[in-house]
């Protein structure tokens, strides 16, 4: 009966985890339509609200690397059901907000929450899951990735419009009590052996994440002097990090799993990939209201297309990494993924609804498999022991990279303005959508220097 019940508590672990996911995933993005109303209720601008914005990435990015040594240090059940707990008391903190400081202060803590629960949950899952059902978990957990990003803004709109932006916080509330109840009925307990916490690492890091995505949203508001002060000091802290990772006998961030080439590939293409990715819930948005007209809520129904191209690709996912293998995967996928930006730098304001949903539906598609493959084979091949480190280091990569879509693609826009195009000119997003197209074709070269049957102990390939 015992053997029963861990069975039945390690299935439910990846749902547990996709779930925590989305609640912070949602929140993150469902804001975004949402900025002219509280900026109303502060009694600011809406864009002094990019603060907001940008505190809760920092904390997020600036708090991951030190995750690993906190799961492994007080277990996993415990620092994942903290994280909870932390993200939703922030949740109602920022909910009742009565400025800007204090909503920036409140996105700071919600962000350390949602720092120790990206890369401790997805710890739990790799250690809970055996490696022939690698793929259906690893599957589980992205789809928050893809589907929130998407489903927030229409959400958030909707609710701003019939409740107030509050609510986008207060529903937190209900799913993080159920979630951390749940978390310390399925989640491990047990953590490993415990190690010196590395300092000089963990302040290095943060300061470098920081720096770098502060870097790389500067340019958008024209602070382009500061922009590049930020990189550069950022660039110079992580080559420090990764010395200091290498030479120290218990660091925070173990490197040792780039020696592995699967998951090198994933970190260095994958990255590219993910750049690419991270960009189309908040360029297409964009383009279809400024450049092509259309409203908000038509803009937001529009990309639920994505979100509907995700899930329908989901249980071909599987069967096609068994069929062909990852590498073939991550090759052709990969290719019509790039080909896919380019394709919505066809669309016109005169093109039919219809097919515009269409095209949105196909990319949604490769975007979900990349996705998956790319998560699949990151984990493929790493060790137990070295398990921790390689979620922590993916964690921070998947962070930045992400971070750096958005910040790319607003770099991209504020460019074509710099060239003398109007904000509304097609162009300025055609531009945009071609150069993330041939980032996302670059990702695919580390594919293509994969063995033929890498992966295929997990997926099953023939």
């Amino acid at each position: 009966m015992s053997d029963r019940i861990a069975e039945r508590r390690a299935r439910a672990v990846p749902w547990l985890v996709a779930a925590a996911f989305f609640m912070e995933n949602l929140d993150a993005t469902a804001i975004t339509t949402s900025l002219p109303q509280m900026a109303h209720t502060f009694g600011t601008q809406p864009g002094r609200l990019s603060v907001g914005l940008s505190a809760y990435l920092v904390a997020l990015a600036a708090c991951i690397p030190a995750s690993g040594w906190l799961a492994d240090r007080y277990g996993p059940r415990r620092v994942f059901g903290a994280a909870i707990a932390v993200f939703t008391a922030a949740s109602v903190l920022c909910a009742l907000s009565g400025s800007l400081a204090a909503f920036t202060a409140a996105r700071i803590l919600q962000g350390m929450g949602g720092a120790l629960m990206v890369p401790v949950g997805r710890l739990v899952v790799l250690r809970a899951t055996p490696k022939a059902g690698l793929v259906r978990a690893i599957a589980t957990i992205t789809w928050p990735g893809l589907a929130a990003p998407v489903i927030g803004p229409a959400l958030g709109g909707f609710i701003t419009a019939h409740w107030g932006w509050q609510w986008i916080f207060l529903v937190n509330v209900p799913l993080g009590v159920l979630l951390f109840a749940a978390a310390f009925v399925v989640i491990p307990g047990a953590g490993t052996e415990p190690r010196p916490f590395d300092l000089p690492g963990f302040a290095a890091s943060a300061l470098a994440c920081t720096l770098l995505m502060v870097g790389a949203e500067l340019p958008a508001q024209g602070r382009w002097t500061g922009a590049g002060l930020a990189l550069v000091a950022g660039c110079l802290l992580l080559w420090w990090c990764a010395r200091h990772f290498g030479r120290a006998s218990a660091p925070l961030i173990d490197l040792r799993p780039l020696r592995i080439a699967t998951f090198a590939a994933t970190v260095r293409g994958g990255s590219l990939a993910r750049i690419a990715i991270g960009n189309a819930p908040f360029l297409l948005p964009l383009m279809f209201q400024v450049s092509f007209g259309l409203s908000g809520p038509v803009a937001g129904m529009l990309l639920l297309a994505l979100f509907a191209g995700n899930l329908a690709m989901k249980p071909a996912t599987g069967w096609a990494m068994r069929r062909f293998g990852l590498r073939r995967v991550l090759v052709w996928n990969g290719a019509l993924l790039a080909a896919s930006f380019p394709a919505c730098a066809l669309l016109r304001p005169e093109t039919p609804l219809a097919v515009i949903g269409g095209v949105l539906f196909f990319c949604g598609m490769f975007r979900s498999m990349q996705f998956t493959a790319l998560n699949t084979l990151a984990f493929a091949n790493v060790p137990a022991a070295q398990m921790s480190g390689a979620s922590t280091l993916f964690s921070v990569v998947a962070q930045v990279t992400t971070g750096l879509g958005i910040a790319g693609a607003a770099l991209l826009l504020e460019m074509g303005g710099l060239a003398g195009w109007a904000a509304a000119d097609p162009a300025v997003f055609r531009l945009a959508l071609v150069a993330m197209g041939g980032l996302a074709l670059a990702g695919v070269i580390d594919s293509l220097r994969l063995p033929a049957d890498a992966g295929a102990q997990v997926v099953g390939a023939r």
